[in-house]
């Protein structure tokens, strides 16, 4: 861990300097009432290793002795690490990932920090605690799948760094998992999301908190922006199809309104009812709706609602121009899953797969620490056009001894706007059949029907 501390020092060493190195994680161990003898694997010894796996694209424990010089066997090192409480490792994590935050932090759009929030999941090992913690598609055949991990990630724009990270089921909705996000909100922030995050409820939450939001309008929401229309509620009939539920307000130009919408009657089942009460009647909203005409681009027309109702401050085009960044968080989750290999975990128990994410999120915030102190260094604006993987090699270089510079020079990408990446692969997976029953059954031996069908 000191390897590491020394790495963070030489990105930022007035405000990182404060770690400690290993005293400072054993310190934070030892505060949280863990106790160990004295041995080689000693809590930051096994933080440190735990970091080089990851770092090196979740390998192998074999490869370990070979990257850090030490004689030890895998069981020992699994020992070690299923002993690591689990509320020290997030307690470690989090404090280094606040430190790397605070030494990179950096306003992204018109003066305010831009935090972006969206889910995404990745697979564990197929064992019978995973799957009672975190359970398969209910689509898949029982024995053919593999437990799957929901994770609500709150990522920021400037930086790429992550935040906050929530581990649920799959079935759980993102508004029953609000209460972590909204904690790492400050006052003055603005919260960038998709249309799954948007709803009369969760924007009162937001105004409440004085953190302004800019979502796409949710696909069942009527939007009209014909001057002083008529409502739904304002005629005979309580419900007219067609007709939108908010009242107009005032026009701030070309598709761009401000109006209000009225709290709906029934409480949400993930929403206590002291929060149900605490929710004004009504609440202002700006909507407004541009067009897509890049080529390749498969969504043309855009409806945004937002809680910006200052057109003078925030012109529509800017508001346009920064839901076209949501696209960063879908960057940021391919560099985590597909990058660092976090599609498939491999601890084996549910602590073991906490903790595992854990170390994901501060490998990950500690390669953008890195990206960031490169851009700063050459007068880059934008810390999202150096290259993460480069990034990765260089702090994998620094961690292992290898020849590395001490300081972060880093590849940049060229700006590429209008670029189109479709989700399609080019190359072909093998033709074998998938896997639609458990494993046992196939080393059976099969019938004679079988074998002739």
């Amino acid at each position: 861990m000191a390897i590491i501390a020394s790495t963070l020092n030489r990105i930022k060493s007035d405000a990182l300097g404060c770690l400690g190195g290993a005293d400072f994680v054993n310190g934070c161990f030892a505060a949280a009432g863990h106790v160990w003898r004295r041995r080689v694997l000693d809590p930051a010894t096994t933080v440190s290793l735990f970091v080089l796996q990851i770092l090196h694209g979740n390998t192998g424990i074999g490869h370990l002795p070979h990257l850090s010089g030490l004689d030890v066997s895998d069981s020992a090192y699994c020992d070690a690490r299923s002993r690591l409480p689990v509320a020290a490792v997030a307690g470690l994590v989090e404090r280094l990932c606040r430190q790397c935050g605070r030494c990179v932090e950096a306003a992204a759009w018109l003066g305010r920090r831009v935090l972006m929030a969206d889910a995404t999941g990745t697979l564990t090992p197929d064992t019978a605690a995973l799957g009672q913690e975190w359970p398969q598609p209910s689509s898949q055949k029982p024995g053919c799948g593999f437990p799957a991990v929901k994770l609500l990630g709150l990522l920021d724009l400037a930086t790429g760094m992550i935040v906050h990270l929530t581990a649920t089921c799959l079935r759980s909705h993102e508004f029953s998992l609000l209460a972590g996000p909204h904690s790492a909100l400050r006052k003055g922030d603005v919260l960038l999301a998709d249309r799954g995050f948007c709803s009369f409820w969760h924007l009162a939450m937001l105004a409440a908190m004085s953190v302004d939001a800019v979502f796409r309008m949710h696909q069942r929401q009527v939007v009209d922006f014909t001057p002083d229309r008529p409502c739904r509620g304002t005629s005979g009939k309580k419900y007219r199809t067609g007709l939108p539920g908010s009242r107009f307000v005032r026009r701030l130009g070309h598709e761009d309104q401000v109006v209000e919408w009225r709290r709906p009657p029934t409480r949400p089942a993930w929403m206590t009812p002291e929060q149900f009460a605490a929710v004004p009647a009504t609440l202002e909203v700006r909507e407004l709706r541009y067009r897509v005409v890049a080529r390749g681009r498969r969504t043309r027309v855009v409806t945004v609602a937002t809680t910006l109702l200052d057109a003078m401050r925030y012109p529509k085009r800017e508001v346009a121009r920064l839901y076209g960044l949501r696209w960063e968080i879908e960057t940021d989750f391919r560099h985590l899953k597909t990058t660092l290999k976090m599609e498939h975990l491999k601890c084996k128990s549910v602590e073991g797969v906490l903790k595992e994410l854990m170390i994901y999120v501060l490998v990950y915030n500690l390669v953008r620490a890195a990206m960031s102190a490169a851009a700063a260094r050459r007068a880059i604006r934008d810390a999202n056009r150096v290259s993460f993987i480069d990034a990765l090699r260089w702090l994998c270089s620094r961690l292992t001894g290898g020849p590395a510079a001490t300081e972060p020079d880093l590849k940049v990408n060229p700006p590429r706007p209008g670029r189109c990446c479709p989700r399609v692969r080019k190359r072909r997976m093998k033709e074998y059949d998938l896997m639609n029953k458990p494993r046992a059954q196939y080393a059976q031996p099969q019938s004679e029907a079988e074998v002739g069908g």
